[in-house]
C-alpha cells in the first residue's frame, strides 16, 4: 500500500491508475509511458477549478440604482406616504357621502350668504370705518373695510363649497358639515361664521354676531 500525494487517503497504485485514466483519452494515457509525464497529466487533472461566484455575474444593485430604489424603498415610501396623509397641516380627505346635491347646496349656500349680507350691513352702522361697504352681485359678497382690507365670499357650485378671501387669514374653502350644520374649513376645522366674527372684531374693534 502506497500513499499518493494527490489523494487524501491511501489507495492501491493500480486502482488509482485505473480511476484516473478516465480523465484522459486512451491514446494520451498510453503515450505517457514515463512517470514524469504521468505526474504532469495527474497534476493537470487534479488542478482545482477557478472559484465561481454568482456575485461576479449578477452583482447586487447599487444603492442609487432605480431597481434598488424600487425594491428596497417601497416600504419606506409607504411609510412616508402614510405620514403625509396624517399631516395636520394638510386638508383631511373628502367624505363623498356628505357631498350635497346641487339643489340642497344652493339652498344652504344662498341662505348663508344672504344672512351674512344682512348682518354685515347692520354691523356697518355700528362701527366707524372709513370706506366700509358691503356689496352682493353675481353670487359674490364683497366686504370692503377701507385701508383694513377687503373680504370676498362666493359660491363654488362644482365643488359644493363657499370660498372666502380674507385680509387676515388669506384664502379658505369651506365645506358643508352635516353633523355640525355649518360651513367648515377642513384644513383648520374652523367654522366660516366663527372665523368672520373673530377677524372682524380684531380689525374693527367691535364684536359682531353673525349666527
Amino acid at each position: 500500500m502506497e500513499f499518493w500525494p494527490y489523494k487524501r487517503w491511501p489507495i492501491n497504485k493500480t486502482q488509482y491508475d485505473e480511476n484516473i485514466q478516465c480523465c484522459f483519452s486512451e491514446i494520451e494515457w498510453k503515450m505517457a509511458t514515463t512517470n514524469s509525464v504521468r505526474r504532469t497529466l495527474l497534476r493537470r487533472a487534479l488542478k482545482p477549478l477557478p472559484s465561481f461566484s454568482l456575485s461576479n455575474h449578477f452583482p447586487e444593485p447599487s444603492v442609487n440604482s432605480p431597481r434598488s430604489n424600487l425594491l428596497c424603498n417601497s416600504s419606506s415610501y409607504r411609510r412616508r406616504f402614510s405620514s403625509l396623509t396624517d399631516d395636520p397641516h394638510l386638508p383631511s380627505p373628502i367624505d363623498y357621502r356628505s357631498v350635497l346635491q346641487e339643489d340642497e347646496y344652493n339652498r344652504l349656500a344662498n341662505s348663508t350668504i344672504h344672512d351674512l349680507l344682512e348682518k354685515l350691513e347692520e354691523y356697518g352702522d355700528a362701527v366707524d370705518i372709513d370706506g366700509f361697504d358691503v356689496d352682493y352681485g353675481n353670487e359674490v359678497l364683497t366686504l370692503k373695510l377701507g385701508s383694513l382690507g377687503t373680504y370676498v365670499i362666493n359660491k363654488q357650485t362644482p365643488n359644493r363649497q363657499i370660498w372666502m378671501s380674507s385680509p387676515v387669514s388669506g384664502p379658505s374653502r369651506f365645506d358643508w358639515d352635516q353633523n355640525a350644520e355649518a360651513w367648515i374649513y377642513r384644513r383648520t376645522k374652523q367654522d366660516l361664521i366663527k372665523v368672520l366674527e373673530t377677524e372682524l372684531e380684531k380689525l374693527c374693534g367691535e364684536p359682531i354676531t353673525l349666527s
